[in-house]
């Protein structure tokens, strides 16, 4: 067995044919390089898995969510909200103890699974709990649904302490904010004091109102990457931040990634990690695309080039570690090359080359002024992606400066 075969039978089985097609289509050149860096990377179990995590998004497949809290907390209602059917609905009541068993239907973006309470009391409480219980511990991520009037108690402690325990992803989401408006940031602080949570973790949502939603459907994204395509095909409105999002992740791999030490920025990892973005984006976009097509696009933009450019450039000014100004410029390479394709496929549009070398510069610039705070020794490559990922965040796409005097209308054949 070669080393690559090695490497790619580290992924899922439904996801070693994309790596392997896009393995074969990388030239001899780059194929050495990443042979040589892939050394050192598969001892790298975090940098893998993040690789692994952007490879399955372009093969997204439909997961199971399911919903479980105490009675009467409205896991019903937000499941009605989910489901793609009318005629899946579940029922719905005042009294504690209308739903007895648990009911799944098709969300579109995943499979949704409503639970009964797991505080109910007697032999039948018991059941309904272990029915509850059962689907979380079959499921791909789960739902802890609270209320925000009756707070944590000791059952909810204990439920959330039980979830926990299953090490899959979970949220917390508090419903009925609504109703407590004026007092939304004393519920989220006291909440998260009485889990022992950070207060970004509470989720506040009013599972009558769908517009309430937008944070948790992103925040099972997160938590999931692999339901990233399926909520940006079901979901259009909400595609330009899935593609940013997927943009993100890419863009903090591709700074771990430059923590080791490359001759030159476009090496082979960072063409696997920006033609799996691209791939990636396309799908969220419902474009179809091929890893020729991507690694074009790619090459359209030079962005290799364009990184050894700046690399050359910023060397001259001194006082920048080279591991900093390596990781800044591949991350805001890729980050251009996603923002780019995303105005692609979002309008048919192609980025000239003369802004995407503007966004570039932009954001290596801004990347090197919050990244300063790492200090001059160089970080671990957690450390670095986490910090690349949370400035990326908060710069967002839409404060990425469309360029207003640089759209080109691709060829038909593009």
């Amino acid at each position: 067995m070669t080393k690559i075969d090695e490497v790619i039978n580290k992924f899922p089985k439904d996801v070693q044919t994309v790596i392997r097609d896009i393995w074969d289509s990388l030239p001899a050149s780059d194929r050495n390089s990443l042979l040589k860096s892939f050394t050192d990377l598969p001892t790298d179990k975090a940098l893998l898995h993040k690789l692994f995590q952007l490879a399955r998004i372009t093969t997204g497949k439909k997961h199971s969510v399911v919903i479980i809290g105490p009675a009467n907390v409205g896991k019903s209602t937000l499941y009605n909200q989910l489901i793609h059917s009318k005629e899946d609905r579940a029922d719905v009541g005042p009294l504690p103890g209308t739903t007895q068993v648990n009911q799944e239907a098709d969300a579109g973006l995943f499979v949704i699974i409503d639970t009964p309470g797991t505080d109910s009391v007697g032999n039948e409480g018991a059941n309904e709990r272990e029915f509850a219980l059962s689907a979380a511990a079959a499921s791909d991520v789960v739902i802890l649904m609270f209320d925000a009037i009756q707070g944590i108690k000791q059952t909810e402690l204990e439920l959330f302490n039980t979830i926990r325990a299953l090490d899959k992803p979970y949220l917390i989401a508090v419903n009925k904010m609504d109703l407590v408006k004026q007092h939304q940031n004393a519920v989220i602080t006291h909440t998260a004091a009485n889990l022992q949570v950070d207060p970004d973790q509470i989720i506040p949502i009013s599972a009558k109102d769908p517009k309430t939603l937008t944070q948790l459907l992103l925040a099972i994204v997160t938590i999931e990457p692999q339901l990233t395509v399926a909520l940006g095909q079901a979901l259009p409105v909400f595609r330009r931040s899935l593609a940013w999002r997927t943009t993100v992740n890419s863009a903090s791999l591709a700074a771990a990634i430059a923590l080791t030490p490359l001759p030159v920025l476009d090496f082979g990892p960072l063409v696997v990690t920006q033609s799996l973005m691209v791939l990636a984006i396309a799908r969220i976009y419902n474009y179809k695309i091929d890893l020729k097509r991507a690694r074009e696009l790619i090459a359209a933009f030079g962005v290799g080039i364009l990184g050894r450019t700046l690399f050359a450039e910023l060397s001259k000014l001194g006082g920048i570690p080279g591991w900093l100004l390596s990781a800044a410029i591949a991350s805001s390479v890729t980050a251009a090359m996603g923002y780019a394709v995303t105005v692609w496929f979002e309008k048919g549009e192609k980025v000239s080359n003369e802004s995407f070398n503007k966004i570039s510069k932009g954001i290596t610039n801004y990347l090197l002024g919050t990244l300063k705070n790492l200090g001059k020794k160089k970080p671990s490559k957690k450390s670095l992606q986490e910090s690349v990922a949370e400035s990326l965040l908060e710069l967002k796409i839409e404060e990425v400066s469309p360029p207003n005097d640089g759209v080109e209308s691709p060829d038909e054949n593009s």
